[in-house]
């Protein structure tokens, strides 16, 4: 089991905290850093100093870290053309020396795109197959030769499908809860399913989904990582995990029982049972980026124990 530190930027941090907190699961030796793709704030807090963008982020990080893998969950399809996106994301994967996963999303939340004049289409999932299959044929097609497509929503002629990034090919994540399109597309075209803040029994069952659309798609199941995205609140005792969920504005009861919550043993058997449904990557959710201690102890005294 892998673990992944997975940040929401958008609730308040500048790039100075994310490089802060990027070293730190670097040193610490988590498996990457990932972060949201979001223009606005959610809840109650005012989102001070502002937005940060996820691929500026993501590009500035490539250069300032030697180790970790970089990602978004998930990048918002609704936020860029898939043209641009892709020579984005291959630059940054060059730039990283070939550490980038790529975790496209259709976008949802239809405040942020209203707060900075980004449209927002009422069909987004075939834009999001669009989109797949326009950045994957982009990435794919051999030096030399021309890529083109003709969609509903989106039409490429004779590009030259530059630049090529440093790997062979970026790992795709796909993420969510549906029953149908979702697995389809992550057949098709993922290497990793995620599931967000999903209970045991939604894990069993979404997991399930993606197996059998794998087989019908003539994959083997095992191809894919499956992977959970779970709020993190770790302390030594119940105090410190109360001191903590205090201080994301979340109850400890709630954390509980829909993230990982709790003292390390508590966390390492929670885990164990996301592993035995086949997750083998867990995405922390860290939701206050000042304390770094609480990285800290979740590398020492829960990451260790899953090694």
């Amino acid at each position: 089991m892998r673990l992944r530190i997975f940040t929401e930027p958008q609730q308040g941090a500048d790039y100075h905290t994310l490089l802060t907190v990027a070293k730190a699961t670097e040193d610490l030796g988590f498996d990457a850093f990932y972060r949201s793709d979001h223009y606005l704030s959610m809840g109650d807090g005012d989102g001070l100093p502002g937005p940060t963008d996820a691929w500026i982020t993501l590009a500035g990080l490539a250069r300032e870290t030697s180790r970790i893998r970089l990602g978004t969950l998930m990048t918002a399809g609704t936020f860029r053309l898939p043209g641009p996106l892709a020579i984005q994301v291959a630059q940054v994967d060059a730039m990283s020396g070939g550490r980038v996963d790529f975790g496209l999303g259709s976008g949802w939340y239809e405040e942020e795109h209203t707060a900075y004049g980004i449209p927002f289409p009422k069909e987004k999932f075939g834009r999001l197959e669009e989109q797949l299959a326009v950045i994957t044929g982009l990435w794919q097609t051999p030096p030399g030769e021309k890529f083109s497509y003709e969609g509903t929503y989106y039409t490429l002629r004779d590009s030259p499908a530059l630049p090529k990034p440093a790997q062979s090919r970026i790992p795709v994540l796909i993420g969510g809860f549906g029953a149908k399109r979702t697995p389809r597309l992550t057949a098709r075209y993922a290497d990793e399913f995620n599931l967000p803040f999903g209970s045991l029994a939604d894990t069993e069952r979404q997991f399930g989904r993606v197996r059998a659309a794998a087989e019908e798609a003539g994959r083997a199941a095992d191809e894919l990582v499956y992977s959970n995205a779970l709020v993190a609140c770790v302390g030594r005792d119940d105090a410190e995990v109360a001191r903590r969920a205090a201080a994301i504005g979340r109850e400890v009861s709630e954390l509980k029982e829909n993230g990982l919550a709790g003292t390390p043993a508590e966390v390492v058997d929670k885990i164990g049972q996301f592993g035995e449904l086949g997750a083998s990557r867990i995405y922390l959710q860290v939701l206050d980026l000042s304390d770094l201690d609480h990285l800290e102890l979740i590398a020492d005294q829960v990451q260790a124990k899953l090694s």
